[in-house]
């Protein structure tokens, strides 16, 4: 039975979705490494932690695997306290009072 045209479509967009999140994210990883200041260098690990949470629930829309959409929210909660821990570390200089 052949496939609806939708879905090849659907395919199409889940992998150049993929493919943008995953290139997007090799780029942003040279302001990581070259980043002139802490804070570039704090936003540019934020944005590679939310085109992984995109990665992940990309995939799990391709895959139809619901699990990974928990590993997406597990990824982006982490990612949350994480850039919450390293902006409080980086204007005061110390995690816990």
């Amino acid at each position: 039975m052949a496939e609806p045209a939708y879905l090849a479509w659907m395919d199409t967009v889940l992998f150049a979705g993929l493919a943008l999140a995953a290139g997007l994210t090799l780029l942003v990883s040279y302001r990581v490494i070259r980043g002139p200041t802490v804070p570039d260098r704090v936003v540019a690990l934020d944005t590679i932690g939310t085109n992984v949470v995109a990665i992940a629930a990309l995939y799990a829309i391709w895959s139809q695997q619901g699990y990974f959409v928990g590993v997406s929210l597990v990824l982006a909660i982490i990612g949350f306290i994480s850039t919450i821990t390293v902006a409080r570390y980086v204007t005061e200089g110390d995690i816990i009072e």
